[in-house]
């Protein structure tokens, strides 16, 4: 059983890497989201296959296709995280997970079993496919979505080293409204 801790904001991969884990707990007030359409492109290492399976095909599709950052408290009420705790107390929730799992270790590999079952599990070679898609995809990005790419680039690097606390989700926020109107008249 794989736990995701989202302690500060995750954009796209970092997204998609919570995602990809059966159980995401979040700290309040992070922004998630999948910006990837800012800049013509979309979210290929899983973010469909581990979304929709979450919130279903429609909704998922809405999500990544809106840029939208969403917060930890918008995604608990969706369903996409799982366990919501207060800023400061992620890793004692998780550790909170950890211990309720051990307690039924048969039943929840039993549920892990009958969801895919009940579903229709992720497989490799859907994932391989997908990002060939990406691939194929990203070779195609013209001048504007790789300048586009850069910018947000840049600013997660100022963010990283200290020297702009809220630069990438502004850049982010700032572009969404660009983004869906390219989104509508594709």
């Amino acid at each position: 059983h794989s736990v995701a801790l989202v302690q500060g904001d995750a954009l796209g991969g970092g997204f998609e890497a919570a995602l990809s884990c059966n159980t995401i707990v979040a700290e309040t007030g992070v922004g998630m989201g999948l910006p990837e359409v800012l800049f013509d492109l979309f979210p290929g290492m899983g973010a469909y296959s581990f979304l929709s399976r979450r919130v279903g095909p429609t909704q998922a599709e809405r999500m990544m296709l809106s840029g939208n950052i969403y917060s930890s408290e918008e995604l608990y009420k969706l369903g996409v995280v799982d366990v919501l705790a207060p800023k400061g107390e992620g890793a004692a929730a998780v550790e909170d997970v950890i211990r309720r799992n051990r307690r039924i270790p048969h039943a929840r590999r039993a549920m892990q079993r009958v969801a895919q079952v009940g579903g229709s599990p992720i497989t490799l070679d859907e994932l391989m496919r997908i990002t060939e898609i990406w691939v194929d995809t990203a070779m195609r990005l013209g001048e504007k979505s790789l300048r586009t790419m850069e910018r947000l680039v840049r600013a997660q690097t100022k963010r990283a080293n200290g020297d702009g606390e809220n630069d990438a989700p502004a850049m982010v926020e700032a572009s969404t409204s660009e983004a869906r109107q390219a989104v509508r008249f594709q």
